[in-house]
């Protein structure tokens, strides 16, 4: 096999795993669930994006980032501006006092159009500032952080405080961003209504292919020199630090690949679900995304991916099915993950469905082994002669 193929399929193994994961998400599902249902679990998709991140920033660089939901929100606001400005054109805001701008601009009396959001009236700057955005505010974090050794618990308090800033920057300034209610009403995306089961279907899939090929990026980086630099960094950092390695550059670039992910993700749950809020920026949404991961073991990508369903599909089942209790359930879960499978779901195959395998394969086949043929003669045998000494 190719040695660059070998690196993206992660092995035969890996390719089995991740040709069982495209089967699921691309045949099963769809062809399983209806409509609505399937929207849910592209939705849990997105979330997927940002779990895959985390594995790398967590599991491999061992930078613990609670504030993964600024990137996604960062990206699922850049394209709800693109979505919501194709949704003010002056005939269907004619009734506002300022025809042509966002309907909560026009209630918060604003006359005309920020000037930082006249570039998302293009497509094409929208695509590209769904993953540059993200990754600018990483790369200012990273260089801020990295480069003055601030790691561990430090790194993961000031994340959770700059995803509290942005959540109180963007509730405030209600006439810029929409306020606490965030960007509705989204329609069409260049005329294409992406409100039909239609469209849904289509961004399903999107989103489903674009997942995959984070995850193939993810193995590429894991599998090359940097994926060993990164683990060294994360057990002996100080080690590789003294054998002359830039350890802040590592760090800062894999944290901006981490953001680039959520800020993908970000952009596919505004175009499936129809809207972005500020609620999905915060410290709870962020540290929700870190139990994805740790619930699909954090030092798996396609693990990441299972424990996004995973938990997402628990809330949706046990806040239908039980409606007071769910919160404690969801509790439950969680503190089952990690008391008795530390390492995950990906842990659990690792301990139990490995060795389950390969039980199978030593198990010896039974041959039964046909009785000879008695032969009847109808000779009567001739004694043998005595010796006498």
């Amino acid at each position: 096999m190719n040695p660059t193929l070998d690196k993206l399929l992660g092995g035969k193994q890996g390719a089995i795993g991740l040709a069982l994961l495209a089967a699921l998400i691309l045949l099963v599902f769809p062809l399983a669930l209806d409509a609505f249902r399937l929207n849910m679990v592209g939705k849990y998709l997105t979330y997927a994006f940002v779990a895959v991140g985390l594995v790398l920033c967590w599991g491999y660089g061992g930078i613990l980032s609670l504030g993964q939901g600024i990137f996604f929100g960062l990206g699922g606001y850049c394209m709800a501006m693109f979505l919501k400005l194709e949704a003010s054109d002056p005939q269907s805001t004619r009734i506002q006092s300022t025809p042509g701008i966002p309907d909560f601009m026009d209630w918060n009396q604003l006359t005309e159009l920020p000037l930082f959001w006249e570039p998302f009236h293009s497509l094409g700057f929208t695509l590209v500032a769904v993953v540059a955005v993200p990754v600018l505010l990483a790369l200012v974090i990273g260089l801020a952080m990295f480069k003055r050794r601030v790691g561990d618990v430090y790194f993961s308090i000031v994340t959770q405080a700059i995803a509290l800033i942005l959540t109180v920057l963007i509730i405030g300034q209600q006439g810029l961003t929409g306020g606490v209610n965030g960007i509705t009403d989204l329609r069409t995306l260049k005329g294409w209504d992406i409100r039909s089961d239609e469209a849904r279907l289509i961004l399903y899939f999107v989103s489903a292919v674009l997942l995959l090929g984070c995850i193939l990026i993810a193995r590429f980086i894991i599998a090359s020199k940097l994926g060993r630099l990164l683990l060294a960094m994360r057990d002996k950092e100080e080690r590789v630090r003294f054998s002359g390695y830039d350890v802040a550059s590592f760090k800062v670039f894999v944290f901006c690949v981490g953001a680039a992910f959520a800020g993908i993700g970000g952009a596919m749950f505004t175009l499936q679900v129809g809207f972005m809020s500020p609620s999905f920026v915060g410290i709870v949404p962020s540290i929700e995304m870190v139990i994805f991961a740790a619930v699909g073991g954090r030092l798996s990508l396609l693990g990441a991916v299972y424990g996004a369903l995973l938990v997402n599909f628990g809330k949706t089942y046990f806040s239908e099915s039980f409606p007071e209790l769910w919160l404690y359930l969801m509790g439950g879960l969680f503190i089952v993950v990690v008391m008795y499978f530390p390492n995950g779901l990906a842990g659990l195959w690792d301990s139990h469905g490995k060795r389950w395998l390969a039980r199978l394969r030593r198990k010896p086949a039974v041959v039964v082994t046909p009785a000879p043929a008695v032969v009847v003669s109808s000779k009567r045998p001739t004694p043998e002669l005595e010796t006498t000494p």
